[in-house]
């Protein structure tokens, strides 16, 4: 116990004094915060340059009345030029482009006989911002032509607004959606950059101290079993620390910026949001609810999660680690390691994808639970559901099944270990890998 205790201290002092590791840990949060605040400003100023488009209606359908301007569109009515000398002004001036609406019999053969004329392909949303101007002019169109009130029409539309309950009685919300949503989404991604990041960088030290021949001193006073796992364990240390200094420098830096230069940390980041779960924050959003989603977040059971954040964070990272340690005892070099790098990171990029775009959508669905059971995906989805509400066997059957997996996986990567470390000169197969698990000497 008092050698792994070593490995442990040497393997977190090596790396915590490394000169990249403190130059990664303090400038990371700068240059995420930088790049941040260069794609907001980049986008602002995308959307401050005002897109004239000109129009020509030969439908007679007065489609002015749509052709409203707004911050970053505006129109111009050409109608009396043409097409076809709209479109040489338009070459020759300063405009987005150039929109025909010709005469049609019928409204179904108009929507799709209009026609846009750009020099550069016109961006989507102005083109869908013209398709639903044009679309809602034609409905309305319609149903005049059925003899339908548009009047009684809009006084028709109303809003409705669903309370959702448990069976207990608990309320639930929108923003509480949404909250879970930042939550589990921020946890599983967390993990997957972990994983990532420090699983290859056990492996990378395997390969360096294989190649030194350093190892081979090594492993004379300390068995293979014990230097992988202190290997593992060092560096998921250095990594936490790492990652909880992150923490706070990101913490004091959107706390400044939100007081001193007036950024908005939320909107500067509403553009990685996927498409699926902007569109229920802008619900909220439209419902003058946007308080509401820092009240749920901290509603939320923050302790339950912290605890489970940190046995899922290690127990993934311990999983995945041991592999990567195993590989790099089975090569001499990193370029060897791409044969035996792809089934390791499949499923830990299916767990991500699983979360995003499953979870998310049907957190109790049978996709989702399935996933957060298996060990190599539960670290990350099981994660992502527990915002939305997990029975407490749920989690503890999935506990169980990744530690009773981590544990094999462990015994199985250091019979990998303890052959591979001291083999050199040949590129292993998985032929060899796995006369190495079934030797027993």
């Amino acid at each position: 116990m008092s050698r792994l205790k070593l490995i442990i201290e040497r393997e977190f002092i090596a790396k915590v004094r490394n000169k990249s590791f403190l130059m990664m840990t303090f400038l990371s949060p700068l240059l995420m915060v930088g790049m941040g605040a260069l794609v907001f400003f980049l986008m602002k100023k995308n959307d401050e340059k005002v897109k004239k488009i000109v129009y020509v209606d030969e439908s007679g359908l007065l489609f002015k009345d749509v052709f409203k301007d707004s911050e970053t569109v505006k129109y111009e009515d050409f109608t009396s030029l043409g097409i076809t000398d709209s479109k040489k002004k338009v070459e020759e001036g300063d405009y987005y482009g150039a929109l025909y609406i010709p005469k049609q019999d019928s409204l179904e053969i108009l929507a799709n006989s209009i026609e846009f004329y750009s020099e550069d392909s016109p961006g989507m949303n102005v083109m869908n911002g013209l398709e639903s101007k044009i679309e809602s002019r034609l409905r309305n169109e319609k149903l005049n032509n059925f003899g339908i009130d548009l009047v009684q029409i809009k006084a028709s539309r109303i809003s409705a607004d669903i309370k959702m309950f448990n069976f207990s009685g608990e309320e639930s919300s929108k923003a509480k959606n949404v909250a879970s949503i930042i939550a589990g989404g921020a946890a599983g991604y967390l993990l997957f950059m972990f994983v990532l990041i420090y699983g290859t960088s056990v492996m990378r030290s395997v390969i360096e101290e294989k190649t030194s021949r350093i190892i081979e001193v090594i492993v004379s006073s300390v068995k293979p079993f014990q230097l992988m796992l202190g290997k593992i364990i060092g560096n998921a240390s250095a990594g936490l620390l790492q990652f909880f200094i992150w923490g706070v420098i990101m913490f004091i830096i959107s706390i400044v910026a939100s007081s001193l230069l007036g950024i908005d940390m939320a909107e500067m980041q509403a553009s990685r949001v996927p498409a699926e779960q902007m569109e229920a924050m802008k619900e909220v959003a439209k419902a003058g609810k946007l308080e509401q989603i820092i009240t749920e977040l901290l509603n939320l059971p923050l302790f339950k999660m912290f605890c489970l954040f940190i046995f899922y964070f290690l127990g993934g990272y311990m999983l995945y680690s041991s592999l990567f340690a195993a590989v790099g005892a089975a090569v001499d070099n990193e370029t060897d390691t791409q044969q035996f790098m792809m089934p390791i990171m499949l499923p830990l990029m299916l767990g991500v994808y699983v979360g995003f775009f499953t979870v998310i959508n049907d957190p109790h669905g049978p996709i989702s639970v399935i996933f957060s059971y298996l060990p190599f995906t539960s670290p990350i989805v099981m994660l992502m559901r527990i915002p939305f509400g997990v029975s407490w066997y749920e989690i503890v059957l999935s506990m169980l099944l990744l530690l009773v997996s981590f544990m094999f996986m462990v015994w199985l990567a250091a019979k990998i270990y303890r052959v591979g470390i001291l083999m050199y000169g040949k590129k292993p197969s998985y032929k060899d890998l796995w006369k190495w698990i079934r030797y027993n000497g």
